[in-house]
């Protein structure tokens, strides 16, 4: 989560930031950060007191001047805010000279010059100088500016609070099934490829790995969104951090330490908090040009006021404040607490962003060209339509034909027997069951004799079908088999590339926001057009060969639209690549897909519209945040210099930096608010169905 203003803050402590440790590293140094402050206004706040019951000032407010004044005591005001000056604000004398040897004057500068103008002023004052002392004007306001940073900190490390937590989710320990059954405990760190682990009820899986015995149902909720326990049985893929539910189960690792899901999440996501964003880059140059008018009209405020005959003091006072309430801290805050929200929602919902640069380009997309098999479709055959043909219902067509394909393990026959279970249609185990190679299968089902065939082996057999229904389902590209009982043609089964249902409310929701939808398939002209009427899309591309993807892109670009591509990040390569925003969908366990922006761990397309959500979101809090950072200072840095003086009203610098302070911590909630507005703008964990191989298509 590096940005401007935190390799500021690190360089206040002396150090470099880690460009390549671990998120864990990176944390503790936060939590080291914001433990300091803590220490440093503590102990400059009791140092204050001394230097506030000092002051002649305060003395003089209260009447109490007399009892409390004693020889010597300018000296010892001027040594405990010689303390509050150089320890409690060190960080900003830091900060000032990191700034400089960066050629990049920022709030630090602004601080240390206020801070320093201020201390050494006023000792010269004690040492002789005419003039008054703000020394407890001074330790006030290093009170303030260290209870301002560490709240700013704090702020920081809980916009990151989900990628701790999943950090604290993989287990330390294991236990390793071991050549002769026994188990042993195991540090997890010392699991390699091909080992045995054995996970018990309520116990968080290891690492990843495939289930080779036993099966249970698991809650991945943490990693993937994924709101509903998956049953997982013998050769399903399991995700390390997950917790299993009621079954105790064996798996097989397959990845070990940075090359589980979560490592690899866990980094992808410090990336995406790391980059620089577009907007971040506006207000770094705000910030710049902040500072150089702070300067610039806190020295023309104090030439002012004294050729208008006001005291150097007063004069001073106000060039200080007009330095510390343009701080830039909102500003330099503005965008990337935002980003830091948005990255971690993002993240714990299964949306992966790797190129953040891509994901503010999701607020401006025009269209969406949709991948078919597998993004918008299931990749598997279902029954879509059962044609009768004779006296029999279709239940009655669905149940013998799935009894006779529950023998066989085609794809068709497959996608028959879970037609039938989907449909509830009960059906038993036939006999006497032979596959006809090339043209279907047939059997014996309760005493009658069953096929199941193909639209070549009627042609064979001069068997003629006349039913415009079957033309139809036909001309829409779907498979077409037909049932034959007893030697009749009793009806037709039509199986097509099943339509997700999450698809529909998807393509929904983005026609709502504006946004054109589109498909792209190596499938049939009739299959294509098939899906695209089913889900009312606005254009489609038939017939596409995965080496063609990227050129039908370039088309829809070259209408003068901003285009994402979705896809599952294999064939659809160069197409993801050549696309305003890439989002890969489905990735499952796989988050390492170069050629994606954004990777989506489920195969749901309703979280392609949450992308396009939260973008918008995240673009609307930085917007909000960047125009209150400067719209404060448009009104904040007159009334420090002292506009308002004929009306009675004069800013300290101790009341400037509360202002400034409050700033702050005004963009600090703004953008805690993204949590709030993701639950309205509907981002919640949505119930998906698990990826499965693609079928015959592409």
């Amino acid at each position: 989560m590096t940005h401007e203003h935190h390799n500021q803050t690190h360089t206040e402590h002396g150090e470099t930031r880690p460009s390549s440790t671990g998120h864990h590293d990176h944390h503790s140094h936060h939590a080291h950060m914001v433990a300091d402050f803590r220490k440093r206004f503590w102990i400059s706040l009791i140092l204050t007191l001394p230097v506030v019951v000092l002051a002649p000032m305060i003395q003089s407010w209260l009447g109490v001047e007399e009892r409390l004044r004693f020889p010597g005591d300018s000296y010892v005001q001027f040594a405990f805010a010689s303390v509050v000056y150089f320890y409690g604000g060190w960080p900003f004398l830091k900060g000032l000279f990191t700034e400089l040897r960066q050629r990049m004057p920022g709030m630090m500068t602004l601080i240390a010059l206020a801070i320093s103008v201020a201390y050494f002023y006023s000792s010269a004052v004690v040492f002789g100088l005419e003039g008054e002392v703000f020394f407890w004007e001074l330790a006030t306001l290093i009170d303030i500016m260290l209870v301002g940073h560490w709240i700013e900190m704090r702020s920081v490390m809980g916009a990151s609070a989900a990628l701790e937590k999943l950090v604290k989710l993989m287990p330390s320990d294991a236990h390793l099934v071991e050549e002769d059954g026994n188990t042993r405990e195991v540090k997890v760190t010392d699991l390699e490829h091909g080992d045995r682990v054995l996970i018990k009820p309520g116990e968080k899986i290891p690492t990843d790995g495939v289930i080779i015995d036993g099966r249970s149902t698991i809650n991945e909720a943490m990693l993937t969104g994924e709101s509903q326990p998956v049953e997982k049985s013998e050769g399903d893929q399991v995700i390390g951090g997950a917790i299993n539910g009621e079954s105790a189960f064996t798996i097989e690792v397959q990845r070990t330490g940075g090359e589980t899901y979560l490592a690899q999440v866990i980094e992808m996501v410090r990336q995406a908090q790391e980059s620089k964003s577009r907007t971040q880059d506006l207000a770094n140059r705000a910030a710049l040009w902040l500072t150089i008018i702070a300067i610039s009209v806190g020295t023309i405020t104090l030439v002012t006021w004294l050729l208008i005959g006001k005291p150097f003091d007063f004069s001073l006072e106000r060039a200080v404040t007009v330095m510390i309430i343009a701080c830039p801290h909102a500003l330099g805050l503005a965008v990337p607490l935002v980003v830091a929200v948005s990255t971690s929602i993002s993240a714990s919902n299964g949306l992966l962003i790797r190129d953040r640069t891509a994901f503010e380009r999701g607020k401006d997309i025009d269209a969406i060209v949709f991948d078919k098999t597998g993004t918008l479709t299931e990749g598997r055959f279902g029954v879509t339509d059962v044609i009768a043909l004779g006296p029999r219902s279709e239940d009655e067509l669905l149940r013998l034909a799935a009894s006779l394909e529950s023998q066989s393990e085609h794809p068709i026959a497959e996608g028959v027997v879970r037609g039938a279970e989907e449909r509830g249609v009960a059906f038993t185990a036939p006999r006497d069951f032979r596959a006809i190679p090339g043209r279907g299968a047939e059997a014996i089902v309760d005493g009658t004799p069953v096929m199941i065939v193909s639209p070549g082996y009627l042609r064979e057999h001069n068997l003629d079908v006349n039913d415009e229904r079957v033309t139809t389902v036909a001309a829409q590209g779907k498979t077409v088999v037909y049932v034959i009982v007893d030697g009749h043609v009793e009806g037709a089964i039509a199986l097509a590339d099943i339509i997700r249902p999450e698809s529909r409310e998807a393509l929904t929701r983005l026609k709502a926001m504006g946004i054109q939808v589109m498909m792209l398939t190596g499938d049939a002209e009739a299959v294509a057009k098939w899906v695209s009427e089913e889900l009312g899309l606005d254009d489609y591309f038939a017939e596409v060969l995965p080496d063609q993807k990227a050129a039908k892109i370039k088309e829809v670009q070259s209408r003068g639209l901003v285009v994402a591509m979705t896809g599952d990040g294999v064939n659809d390569a160069p197409a993801l690549t050549q696309a305003d925003v890439g989002i890969a969908v489905g990735a499952g366990t796989d988050v390492a897909i170069e050629s994606a922006d954004i990777i989506l761990v489920r195969s749901d397309p309703r979280d392609v519209t949450a992308v396009v959500e939260l973008s918008r979101a995240t673009y609307r809090k930085m917007v909000q945040n960047l125009w209150w950072a400067t719209g404060y200072n448009a009104f904040a840095i007159p009334a420090a210099a002292g506009v308002l003086y004929p009306l009675g009203i004069v800013l300290s610098p101790a009341m400037g930096a509360v202002l400034m302070s409050l700033s702050t911590v005004i963009v600090s909630i703004n953008a805690r608010f993204l949590r709030v507005a993701r639950n309205d703008a509907g981002y919640t964990s949505q119930k998906a169905t698990t990826r499965t191989a693609p079928s015959r298509t592409t």
